[in-house]
C-alpha cells in the first residue's frame, strides 16, 4: 500500500506540473514614471506602449501559448481529477480497514491503525495540488488570457474611453466555463480565487500600469464605478459568491480607491508624512524613494507614491520631478 501511495503522489505531482503558480502569471512591474499632462502626449504614449505591452504579454505566456493542455477547461478537469482521487482514497481506506477488521488475525485492530495512514502522501498531495491548480487557473485567466483587455486595454490612454466592460464580458465567459466544467465541491473555491486575482489585477493596473495610464481627479468616479461592476459580476444578483466573501477580498481595493479622489496637495503631504515616519530620515532634506510594496496599503509610502505617479496633475508632476527626478516615460 505504501508503494501505491507513492505512485499516486507521483501522478498528482505530474498532473499539476507545468500548470504554473500565482508568480508564473504576475507581470513584472515597470519602473516608476511621472505623468505628462495633455491628451496629445497621452496619445503618443499609447502608440509607443503597444509594442512593448505585446512583447511583455508573449513573454508572460511563455510555454503556455498554444498548449491546449493548459486551457481553462483542461485545468478544471485536472482539478476534478485530483478531487476524485482524494474522494476515492477515503473510500479505499475505509474498505481496507473494514477488511482487516473482519480478518481472523488477532492483530487486525493494530493493522487497521497503520492502514489508516497509508495514503498520507497522496492525500496531502491532492489537497496541495487542488489549491495550486485553483490558484493557477485564476491567475492564468486574469493575467494571461485576459491581459489584452486588462493590462493592455483598461484605462490605456483616456480612462473614459477604455473602461472595464470588455474585461467583464470576457471574464464572465470564463466564469461560465468554470461553472459548467468544475465539480460543485470546488466550484466556489475556484471562483473565489478568480475574484481574488481580478481584484489584485485591477489594483496592479491602477498602481503599476505604466506610463500609458494617467488619472485625473474626475476619473476617480469612473474607477469606483468600474470596480463596483467587477464586484457585482461575482455577486451575480445574489446567485454568486456571498457578500461577506466579496467584502473580505475587496477590502484592500476599497481602502485604496479613495486616494484617486484625494486632492494632489493632500496626497503629497500624506506621502511626505508617512515616508519620514516610516524611514526616519535624519536629514529631512530629501525624501528617500520607498521600495516596492509587498502589500498595497493606503497609508504606505510606495502606494501613495504610485498614485502620484499616475496623477495627471501639474503639482504631482513637478513634485516627482523635483524630488525623485522620475522620467516621463520608460
Amino acid at each position: 500500500m505504501a508503494g501505491l501511495d507513492r505512485c499516486l503522489q507521483h501522478y498528482i505531482s505530474k498532473a499539476k506540473s507545468g500548470c504554473g503558480t500565482r508568480s508564473t502569471f504576475i507581470p513584472t512591474m515597470p519602473a516608476l514614471t511621472r505623468c505628462t499632462t495633455g491628451s496629445k502626449f497621452q496619445g503618443v504614449w499609447k502608440k509607443k506602449e503597444k509594442p512593448q505591452s505585446t512583447k511583455k504579454q508573449k513573454t508572460q505566456g511563455g510555454t503556455m501559448n498554444g498548449d491546449n493542455s493548459f486551457g481553462v477547461p483542461q485545468l478544471c478537469v485536472r482539478i476534478n481529477t485530483l478531487l476524485r482521487i482524494r474522494t476515492e482514497l477515503g473510500v479505499l481506506e475505509k474498505r481496507i480497514v473494514t477488511y482487516l477488521r473482519n480478518c481472523e488475525s488477532g492483530h487486525a485492530d493494530d493493522i487497521s491503525n497503520v492502514m489508516g495512514k497509508k495514503f498520507e502522501l497522496s492525500v496531502a498531495a491532492c489537497q496541495g495540488g487542488i489549491q495550486q491548480l485553483c490558484e493557477a487557473t485564476a491567475y492564468k485567466i486574469i493575467f494571461h488570457d485576459l491581459s489584452h483587455v486588462l493590462w493592455d486595454g483598461l484605462y490605456v490612454g483616456e480612462p473614459a474611453s477604455s473602461r472595464i466592460e470588455p474585461l467583464l464580458q470576457e471574464l464572465e465567459q470564463n466564469l461560465e466555463i468554470i461553472a459548467e466544467t468544475i465539480h460543485n465541491r470546488v466550484r466556489t473555491h475556484v471562483i473565489t480565487e478568480v475574484m481574488k486575482a481580478s481584484f489584485e489585477g485591477f489594483l496592479l493596473m491602477l498602481l503599476a500600469g505604466g506610463p500609458s495610464r494617467a488619472f485625473s481627479l474626475q476619473d476617480s468616479q469612473i474607477i469606483e464605478d468600474d470596480f463596483k461592476s467587477l464586484k457585482d459580476l461575482f455577486w451575480s444578483n445574489g446567485d454568486g459568491l456571498p457578500d461577506d466573501l466579496i467584502a473580505k477580498f475587496s477590502e484592500t481595493a476599497v481602502g485604496i480607491l479613495p486616494l484617486f479622489c484625494t486632492e494632489t496637495e493632500n496626497l503629497i503631504e500624506q506621502f511626505k508624512h508617512v515616508t519620514l515616519k516610516t524611514y526616519d530620515s535624519s536629514t529631512k532634506s530629501r525624501l528617500p524613494l520607498p521600495p516596492t510594496s509587498v502589500q498595497w496599503n493606503p497609508t504606505e509610502p510606495n502606494t501613495l507614491l504610485r498614485v502620484l505617479c499616475n496623477r495627471n496633475d501639474e503639482a504631482a508632476i513637478k513634485f516627482l520631478k523635483k524630488t525623485f527626478h522620475l522620467p516621463k516615460k520608460l
